[in-house]
């Protein structure tokens, strides 16, 4: 009986059988061990972002309010907002919802500021400053709208994101 050739292949075959067994368990064992790391490391990455926004938002609720209340600057209220919703890693079409505070930013955001607004002569400074005021007064009524809802928005938004 031991000395039959089919007796040594079939003890051939439990033990390579016994060894793929093996094999398996411990290759579906890593990859349930590196699955639960990918799903944790990417809820860390969410909770980062989430964190992010939420510090981005809570300023862009401090501007939009002190821009509801005409304690800041239009023009630099819209760049300041512009710069902030860009920023945001987890909301998108920012741009699309809050269209005139944008188009006030594109409209002003290549004009030189601090010491290079200083260097500029007096005349290129008037000129600047009466292409920024002229597009203030185009879109100040569109912006007051958008101020007051992107305020409302930042405020759900941050309350969504902490909770």
């Amino acid at each position: 009986m031991f000395s039959s050739p089919w007796f040594y292949a079939i003890v051939g075959g439990v033990i390579v059988i016994a060894a793929l067994v093996f094999y398996a368990v411990k290759l579906l064992t890593q990859l349930k061990k590196q699955t639960v790391k990918l799903k944790q490391a990417e809820q860390d990455r969410k909770v980062a972002l989430a964190k992010h926004d939420s510090k981005i938002l809570s300023s862009v609720v401090i501007i939009a309010h002190a821009m509801k209340e005409e304690q800041c600057d239009i023009a630099e209220g819209c760049w300041r907002l512009s710069v902030l919703l860009d920023s945001l890693k987890l909301s998108e079409g920012l741009s699309k919802e809050f269209p005139a505070i944008f188009e006030l930013y594109n409209k002003i955001k290549h004009m030189p500021i601090l010491d290079a607004r200083k260097k500029l002569a007096k005349n290129e400074r008037m000129k600047l400053d009466f292409e920024r005021m002229k597009a203030e007064t185009n879109l100040s009524a569109k912006i007051k709208i958008d101020v007051i809802s992107l305020h409302q928005y930042a405020q759900e938004r941050i309350s969504m994101l902490t909770s």
